[in-house]
């Protein structure tokens, strides 16, 4: 199962939690950080209660499920990957009105701007991810998306504090 959950920790003890491809994972443990490394032409999206002090990430590869010519990791494709978010994030108690979504990647990693089109992953990604947060009727807070350079994403579940670190360049807070 692609889905790993971490329930609130009894020690104060930082866990970094690894969202690996088409992989999600939830956490109400405020010491645990949710991280998608090496994000090119996928999606890392993160969603934050900070009511209930509940945060998810998914680290989505592709943009529609109906290419598959069977089923993937539930969050491998954006339209399957926000509902299965969504979902899990509820089941700790997170309330969808008050998620704050952010997003990192969607990079066209080859060919110098060439590619365009449907060979184009990481733009058609973003705008999958977009379309299916709207979809949920939720808003995307921040975004940091595009370019030709490789990302990698951090949620730290106990403030919602989300930065984005790209190859070679600083770290930044979204």
């Amino acid at each position: 199962m692609s889905t790993r959950a971490t329930p609130a920790a009894t020690s104060a003890r930082v866990t970094s939690l690894k969202v690996g491809l088409g992989q999600l994972v939830v956490s109400s443990n405020p010491e645990d950080i949710l991280a998608a490394l090496g994000l090119g032409s996928c999606i890392g999206l993160t969603v934050f209660d900070p009511v209930a002090k509940v945060a998810g990430m998914v680290h989505v590869m592709l943009p529609e499920s109906d290419i598959a010519s069977r089923p993937g990791p539930e969050g491998k494709y954006a339209d399957t990957a926000i509902p299965a978010l969504l979902a899990a994030v509820r089941k700790l108690g997170a309330e969808p009105t008050r998620l704050v979504c952010k997003m990192a990647g969607g990079a066209q990693m080859f060919g110098n701007g060439s590619g365009g089109g449907m060979l184009n992953i990481g733009s058609r990604n973003a705008i999958a991810v977009r379309a299916a947060l709207q979809g949920a009727g939720l808003r995307l807070r921040a975004a940091q998306t595009g370019g030709n350079f490789g990302r990698t994403l951090e949620l730290r579940v106990g403030s919602g504090v989300v930065t984005v670190r790209t190859v070679g360049g600083p770290t930044e807070e979204l």
